[in-house]
């Protein structure tokens, strides 16, 4: 007679009839008496029978689907979309490329608390820092788009979008958080979305969007502002490393040789309106999020003003 080691033979993984207990399915799968009956509950493990004394009997097959049960969970799928699998309504390829979706989006968001996080240790935040950090980094990327294409209309309605500066000033400036931020760019992101969302700031950015519009002429050659801008630049760099001060009378040399006889006023309004400290700080943001920090060149701008100032007030 065969004797099994510590007593008498275990018990059939099934019952007289061939067919599987809740608690038979249990000790053959590992899983849980009480996640088996739960799934049964919900529909998604229906019982092929009864016992004579009430218990839920399963087949070959049902030990099969709460196999695929099991492996579906494991991958992060929820009933209703381990019910849809199950009846045909979707493949596995369907729902799993719907969580790949679902889980990039989650991973997005770590990512974005990680970030907050780490700045928030880094410079010491207070609570109320903190929770607006978290908040304003943390906007869906729907929101985040949503913030930044109102801002982007408001700034550039009604100029025309033919114009190739346009369009490359609308593409520059729709800018968004990473999907893998540094500390750097969650404080990047937090500020800038504060300061496009204030009223008076856009004023500002679609004064200067229309003074840059205004400069694109049919007559004027492509990338004249930017051949200009590159010309002032070096221009007060040279004076700024004489030691020339802007009020200093040899600072009108470095006016006349870059605007003649313009009108000097009309300059110093475009220089404010298009080159301010507010908009140099804009600029920066911009280049943080996009990981290319730009040069300003704001205490040449500023110079230029200062000088012009200095002229019209004598």
């Amino acid at each position: 007679m065969l004797r099994y080691p510590g007593g008498d033979p275990p018990d059939p993984p099934y019952d007289s009839t061939g067919l599987f207990t809740i608690g038979e399915l249990a000790r053959s799968t590992g899983l849980t008496v009480r996640t088996i009956r739960y799934w049964s509950d919900e529909g998604v493990l229906s019982p092929v029978g009864r016992s004579q004394g009430g218990y839920r009997l399963y087949d070959a097959e049902s030990a099969a689907r709460l196999e695929l049960i099991r492996t579906l969970r494991e991958l992060g799928l929820g009933l209703a979309d381990v019910r849809k699998v199950l009846d045909g309504e979707r493949t596995v390829a369907e729902v799993a490329a719907a969580h790949v979706v679902a889980l990039d989006a989650q991973i997005r968001s770590l990512r974005v608390t990680r970030a907050v996080l780490s700045t928030v240790a880094e410079r010491g935040s207070s609570a109320e820092e903190m929770t607006l950090m978290n908040k304003l980094a943390r906007l869906s990327a729907a929101e985040r788009r949503r913030i930044m294409e109102e801002f982007v209309e408001e700034m550039f309605h009604g100029l025309d979008l033919a114009d190739p500066d346009v369009r490359e000033r609308m593409r520059n400036t729709a800018v968004n958080l990473p999907d893998d931020p540094t500390p750097e760019q969650v404080d990047a992101w937090v500020e800038l979305a504060e300061m496009v969302q204030d009223p008076e700031f856009r004023a500002q950015m679609r004064r200067a969007a229309e003074l840059n519009h205004a400069d694109r002429g049919p007559d004027t050659p492509a990338g004249a502002s930017r051949w200009f801008a590159r010309r002032l630049v070096e221009q007060v760099g040279k004076a700024r490393q004489q030691g020339i001060a802007p009020e200093a009378p040899e600072a009108e040399n470095v006016l006349r040789e870059l605007f003649g006889d313009t009108d000097r006023a009309a300059i110093l309004e475009r220089i404010n309106a298009t080159h301010n400290p507010r908009l140099a700080r804009y600029r920066e943001l911009l280049g943080t999020l996009k990981g290319t920090p730009v040069k300003t060149f704001a205490d040449e701008f500023a110079w230029v003003g200062a000088a012009l100032e200095a002229r019209l007030a004598s």
